[in-house]
């Protein structure tokens, strides 16, 4: 025989009530199942309200009319005619006896904890009342129970005390007298020795069909509800939250007490004592296996079960030297809450015993300061304890699991998750059985907490990245294609996702909660569009307090470097291909670097110096490896290296530069490449990053063109004088091929200088044999002194330099 107890959403509506007998239908009929109601859905609520409300004489009859209204609509449509008169009949009873409750509490402005606990009765019995008599249509056995005729309980209103030998004696004395009868019970309700309704707390319809189940000795206890099974997070907050197969009892009360509302810890202390398995199920996806809760559980891979969380909580602290030593100070204090029926939610002591925080629920925070400094009051004038503190807008998130216990590393994956994310950590709890991590938290950072710590925990269902991009140009539309086609690899060889929440430009904006689908992102841009604007762009990014969040700058301006500062502080990734922040003063490149290590996230910049080449990276990993940096040589400007691969034979030097423009090698004005700034800039970011704090000006570049060529007032005036000055260059070209050279323009750092010019090489050199728009760049080092180490590729295109932005981002990822 088995238990079932249905939920509010499950007889909330006419759909739900016709799933509910459906379910019933496939049990097996003899014996029929116990079933233990709720009230509807949103009845409780309205109770409490229509309660609230006569005590302080307002009018609640709209409440009365829109609970009347529930019930008669389901009956109408579930009932024939013929057989909805009594069920109205008897509803309108028991509502007219709820009104004359109401209208004694408005009268006397006295609303006691006993009439507010049989003004909230009422619930479950309208709800048994009209289900009983439509589950009779299908099941001519069946009846309505009232259960708190059987549940015998003190007189604590509330949260009643259950008398369970005594209640267990009357339960199984009314089954085995209604045997073969289909028994529809009201949950939630009790009765104290006198026979005043009493109610069991939160959870307590669940609580009700666990006395049930163990009083018969069922063979399980199935609690119907509208999610599937128990989740391993909040399914509002965490969209990845999948649903748990088993739970042992210990993991699904640490989950229950932690916030998670599918199931109450009061519920599993009558099934865990006679090891009776729960199962939680989805009345509208009854076909769902959903969560088994029980003792003989299988071994699981998974480090956790879990994530919970409260979503509201008040913190109070409370120190002093008075604390220190001082035998039974903490029993003190934790009496004094309990005598007040205070909860205590968690509690945490520092080792100095100089302070002990806890935390309860925000409506009983001030009663808690109050008592407190009323019972302390002589150590408080003292000065022996600091006046109580208290803290508001506070959470807890909880990681539960048994593995828990037999897997190190399990709170470093949990404080790096939060960290890396800007999550500061209030107060930490662990209890002895290592069955359970709690952490205090600002309640504007849980969200983003929960899904960080999600994805850490849980990487098979897919780590996801948060987007925001600057800047829809070639590289930007590129990048924007690239993710889209890489996109479903990504999800299945590295369990990535990378989500685009955000788009701008030098015109429009737009951010989306949901992201944006990048197979249509133009006409999104398009048709939700709103002018851009960089520090609104940045600051709704920051309040959408997203995990694991990417910023990517792919302009070339200098008004986003701006924000950079701002964005690393806010514990937020920057992926970059502009070069003007890492150029500019060695302050700013040194500022970034250090919110970057300081707020725990990556500052990635790889197309700042190749493209796609892996430069900075391979840098960084010889420094890092110990390797000595003896000297570095590279040609970095794609449009440098094409015109000097090309300029050979027959052609004349302006010939070439005009090819490299028409192929679009070249900036509209070819001075731009030419004079060297942007090769400059390169050689300044390798520089620093190989340790030297230079500037701009440190850096000596020797132009290859005459002045008269850069002093021209246009780009036609530019080739003319570039063709008077053919001569000039016709000789640099003949001195290298007489010397079986040829001419490169190549940068250089060498002992902490850069000096960029034009060079004539050999044979012997790296770079002599170069073709194309190749960069190149050598490394001297302690490892590579005979045979230095190249990197030679494309050094410019949109599809590289994407494809360089796009390995940073993924990079970010796999912190």
């Amino acid at each position: 025989m088995n238990i079932l107890k249905f939920g509010g959403t499950s007889v909330g509506s006419a759909a739900g009530i016709r799933a509910l007998i459906s379910i019933l239908r496939e049990q097996d009929q003899q014996p029929y199942p116990v079933v233990v109601l709720s009230a509807m859905s949103g009845v409780t609520n309205l109770l409490q309200t229509m309660a609230e409300k006569a005590n302080l004489g307002e009018d609640y009859s709209v409440e009365l009319k829109t609970i009347e209204e529930k019930h008669f609509e389901v009956i109408r449509t579930l009932l024939p005619a013929a057989a909805q008169n009594p069920v109205y009949t008897r509803l309108k009873i028991y509502l007219n006896e709820l009104e004359d409750i109401l209208g004694s509490v408005s009268l006397l402005k006295e609303l006691s904890a006993q009439t507010r606990d049989l003004i909230l009765s009422y619930g479950e019995r309208c709800s048994v009342l009209m289900i009983s008599h439509i589950a009779k249509l299908e099941f001519p056995d069946a009846i309505g129970v009232d259960g708190s005729d059987l549940i015998k309980t003190d007189s604590h209103f509330g949260q009643a005390k259950v008398d369970m030998p005594l209640t267990e004696i009357l339960i199984r004395d009314y089954y085995q007298a209604n045997e073969g009868k289909l028994l529809i019970v009201t949950g939630f309700i009790s009765s104290n020795p006198e026979g005043r309704t009493t109610t069991l707390g939160r959870g307590g319809s669940d609580y009700t069909a666990a006395i049930w189940g163990s009083a018969l000795g069922a063979s399980r206890i199935e609690i119907w509800t509208d999610v599937n099974g128990m989740l391993t997070a909040d399914p509002r907050m965490v969209e990845k939250a999948f649903s748990l197969p088993e739970l042992s009892y210990t993991e699904a009360m640490e989950l229950s007490y932690f916030g998670a509302k599918v199931i109450y810890p009061p519920t599993m202390i009558p099934a865990f004592l006679k090891r009776i398995p729960i199962v939680i199920k989805n009345s509208f996806e009854p076909s769902f296996e959903g969560t088994y809760i029980r003792h003989d559980v299988q071994s699981s891979n998974l480090p956790i079960k879990g994530i919970s969380s409260i979503d509201e909580i008040s913190v109070l602290n409370l120190s002093g030297s008075g604390m220190v030593g001082k035998a039974g100070f903490s029993g003190r204090l934790f009496s004094l809450l309990s005598r007040e029926q205070i909860n205590v939610i968690l509690i945490t002591q520092s080792s100095s015993e100089h302070s002990i925080t806890f935390a309860v629920n925000p409506a009983d925070a001030l009663k808690a300061l109050a008592i407190i400094s009323k019972e302390f009051e002589l150590e408080l004038q003292a000065k022996k304890l600091e006046y109580p503190q208290v803290e508001n807008g506070l959470s807890v998130l909880a990681i539960v699991g048994e593995n828990m216990k037999r897997t190190p590393g399990m709170s470093g994956k949990l404080f790096h998750a939060l960290g890396r994310n800007g999550v500061n950590v209030r107060a930490i709890a662990q209890g002895s059985s290592e069955y359970n991590i709690s952490v205090i938290l600002s309640k504007t950072d849980l969200s983003k907490a929960v899904n960080a710590v999600h994805d850490a925990f849980f990487a098979d269902r897919k780590k996801t990245l948060h987007v925001f991009c600057l800047g829809t140009g070639n590289i930007g539309q590129t990048l924007f294609r690239q993710l889209l086609v890489q996109g479903p690899l990504l999800a299945v060889n590295n369990d990535l996702e990378v989500k685009v929440m955000g788009i701008s430009n030098s015109r429009m904006m737009y951010l989306s909660p949901q992201g944006i689908d990048l197979a249509q992102w133009p006409q999104e841009l398009e048709q939700f569009a709103e002018p851009a604007d960089l520090k609104e762009f940045v600051a709704r990014m920051k309040a959408m307090n997203l995990p694991n969040c990417v910023f990517v700058d792919n302009t070339a301006s200098a008004n986003p470097v701006n924000y950079y500062q701002q964005i690393l502080e806010s514990s937020i990734s920057l992926v970059t291909c502009n070069k003007i922040g890492n150029s500019a003063e060695y302050e700013q490149y040194a500022a970034f670097k250090d919110a970057a290590r300081k707020h725990g996230v990556d500052f990635m910049y790889e197309t700042n110096v190749g493209a796609g080449l892996p430069i900075i990276r391979t840098l960084k990993d010889l420094m890092m490896s110990g390797d000595n940096i003896f000297s570095i040589e590279a040609i970095l400007s794609g449009t440098i290296s094409y015109i000097f691969n090309n300029y050979k034979d027959q052609v004349l030097f302006h010939e070439v530069v005009k090819e490299a423009q028409d192929k679009g090698y070249t900036e509209p004005d070819p001075r731009d490449d030419l004079n060297g700034k942007d090769f400059m800039r390169k050689m300044l970011i390798l520089a620093r990053d190989a340790g030297y704090p230079l500037e701009a000006d440190d850096v000596q570049i020797e132009s290859m063109l005459p002045p008269a060529c850069l002093a021209a007032a246009s780009v036609p005036e530019f080739y003319e004088e570039l063709e008077k000055n053919a001569a000039y260059f016709e000789g640099l070209k003949e001195e290298a091929a007489a010397a079986g050279k040829v001419l490169r323009y190549i940068g250089k750092l060498e002992n902490g200088k850069v000096v960029i010019g034009l060079q004539m090489v050999d044979d012997s050199h790296p770079f002599y044999m170069l073709s194309g728009s190749d960069n190149i760049i050598s490394f001297t080092t302690d490892r590579y002194k005979d045979r230095p180490l190249v990197i030679k590729g494309p050094g410019a295109g949109a599809e590289v330099t994407a494809a360089g932005v796009f390995a940073d981002i993924i990079n970010t990822g796999k912190q």
